[in-house]
């Protein structure tokens, strides 16, 4: 009881983590929306039925029962409408920048909380800042201040890169060449196992230095793009199959393991906040209707070919993929209630 206690306050910041991706997606649909003159009924945070609302000038503001997802209700969204101020009364370009704005807004808050995690962590240089005691480093003479240059003959350039191939290299001894005083050596050695942990170290952590703004931005920029290749990858992997249903997780999955971040600092939590926001964006611009990227395919059609596409027949597609989308999500839910995602 007193666990669940203490838990409550890193599970309301989760909660709010994970409701911010949805409300900075939904606030670019809503913003791009104003700009073009749509018209919108309902701004949604969260789905199912209504706990309380603001109505205001043209738009009610919803707050829903389950914290999953959200959407912007626009006039003729769904069915074709006469309102000059409707979404299918506008060019393919507006209307185009309607739907794409949503995962745009997430790339940006990536880049953003990617550039606040740079700035309060800075970065750390493939230099060695300490070495650990009775460690592999130790006992093979690493010390404090060399640069590792290459591992196993692959030229290293930023600390992920070391400890990349210290992790492929699975245990096997490996070859380390630094450079101390400006001299290069090689050095040899065999990567402990870590039971615990289930990883093998070699007993060094890399020299960490701050960095200016400049240097934070470039730093959530070089992080969205890190991350967007591994989720690209993972896509890869999911569609040849190589990718079992125990690593896909649903909300309830999310809001775990953001609970469990938010109980190791907030910096993590931003940290993994941005890598969500990455994910919220790439899934919205796959090209399935219901979502964003089903009516970005419909519309660069529309803008490449010079037709309009039959409003009818574009809303009972999309009716179509939102029952598909809907199902699949309650398949999630229950997937995550029956067999959660292990951490």
């Amino acid at each position: 009881m007193h666990s669940i206690i203490t838990n409550i306050p890193y599970f309301i910041m989760a909660i709010l983590a994970f409701s911010l991706l949805v409300i900075i997606h939904e606030l670019g649909h809503f913003m791009m929306c104003k700009l073009n003159g749509v018209k919108v009924s309902e701004f949604s945070l969260g789905m199912g039925p209504k706990l309380f609302g603001i109505k205001g000038k043209e738009t009610e503001y919803l707050i829903k029962a389950f914290p999953v997802g959200g959407y912007v209700k626009m006039e003729g969204e769904e069915e074709s409408s006469d309102d000059p101020r409707s979404f299918t009364n506008k060019t393919p370009v507006q209307r185009l920048s309607i739907v794409s704005a949503g995962a745009i807004m997430n790339i940006v808050l990536a880049v953003v909380l990617f550039a606040i995690v740079g700035a309060s962590l800075g970065r750390i240089l493939p230099i060695i800042g300490t070495v650990v005691p009775n460690s592999p480093a130790m006992h093979a003479g690493i010390k404090v201040g060399d640069k590792i240059t290459k591992i196993n003959k692959v030229n290293i350039d930023k600390w992920d890169q070391a400890l990349s191939e210290i992790s492929n290299n699975k245990g096997k001894s490996m070859n380390i060449e630094i450079l101390r005083d400006a001299k290069v050596k090689e050095i040899s050695l065999i990567p402990l196992k870590n039971v615990e942990e289930k990883r093998f170290i070699v007993g060094i952590y890399g020299l960490r230095e701050n960095i200016n703004f400049v240097e934070s931005v470039s730093y959530g920029f070089n992080q969205t793009i890190s991350t967007s290749k591994l989720i690209f990858k993972f896509f890869g992997s999911l569609f040849h199959g190589k990718v079992s249903v125990n690593d896909v997780g649903g909300p309830i999955s999310i809001i775990r393991i953001s609970t469990m971040a938010a109980q190791t600092g907030i910096v993590n939590l931003m940290m993994l906040t941005a890598m969500l926001s990455v994910q919220l964006g790439i899934f919205n611009i796959i090209p399935f209707p219901a979502l964003d990227g089903g009516w970005i395919f419909m519309l660069l059609f529309e803008i490449i070919s010079g037709k309009k596409l039959d409003d009818s027949k574009v809303g009972t597609i999309n009716y179509i993929g939102f029952m598909f989308l809907m199902a699949f999500m309650v398949f999630i839910v229950i997937k995550d209630i029956v067999s959660p995602m292990k951490f």
